[in-house]
């Protein structure tokens, strides 16, 4: 068989997931999972304001379910899932849901307002977009777009000359390829923050290298989900 017709198991025949439905049940976990990585902490409180579609039919598919287990770090086929209540209440998560109009956005958006043990906040914005896969679209008002397909770092730095090729230099160092990479800023000469897709995970060197590099302020790692 030719490479071109070769095909992704998962877009073939969906994830391996308890049900009932792919978008509003194994999408939601695997949205509160990337939400809960890319915030950079397990929260023991959120707000979760859903939109459109999630907020009309999500309780009778189970989304709200699915995005506590995601936050918990569970994969889409816990069987768990029917007892998330009682799981989230053992672990010190409180978890409470809002119907939202966030605008002009996937009809399967969800905004999660999160805390950490520490009193550490995170807003992160994200959609599932069919077939269980997932897209976070706004991590603290920065524009993003993580999907949990590849392993990707987060770098917030200093919109200063010479920082991104500090960060693409440790990167190959480290015999690392990156897959792609997306800048966004503030302002001139401001806060900025760097999405960088990786096809290896970055090990604990390469994270140390990069929050050693100059004008960098933190280092994230969201891996694959």
């Amino acid at each position: 068989m030719e490479p071109s017709n070769l095909f992704d198991l998962f877009e073939v025949i969906g994830p391996v997931m308890v049900g009932p439905s792919s978008s509003h049940t194994a999408g939601a976990i695997r949205l509160g999972r990337l939400a809960r990585a890319a915030a950079g902490f397990a929260p023991v409180s959120a707000r979760i304001d859903l939109h459109g579609s999630f907020a009309e039919t999500g309780r009778g598919h189970g989304t709200d379910r699915g995005l506590v287990a995601g936050l918990l770090g569970w994969a889409p086929d816990d069987a768990r899932l029917g007892e998330v209540a009682e799981h989230a209440r053992a672990a010190g998560l409180m978890v409470v849901f809002h119907q939202t109009d966030l605008g002009r956005v996937h009809p399967n958006t969800a905004r999660l307002y999160l805390t950490g043990p520490d009193g550490q906040h995170a807003v992160v914005q994200g959609s599932s977009i069919g077939g269980g896969a997932v897209v976070v679209t706004e991590l603290d008002g920065w524009p993003v777009e993580l999907t949990g397909a590849n392993e990707a770092v987060l770098v917030g730095h200093w919109d200063r000359p010479g920082v991104l090729a500090r960060v693409t230099g440790a990167v190959a160092a480290h015999g690392v390829n990156i897959a792609s990479m997306k800048v966004a800023r503030k302002a001139r000469g401001g806060e900025a923050l760097a999405t960088v897709e990786m096809d290896q995970p970055p090990n604990p060197d390469l994270m140390q290298a990069l929050q050693d590099a100059p004008n960098v302020r933190w280092v994230r790692r969201v891996g694959r989900i």
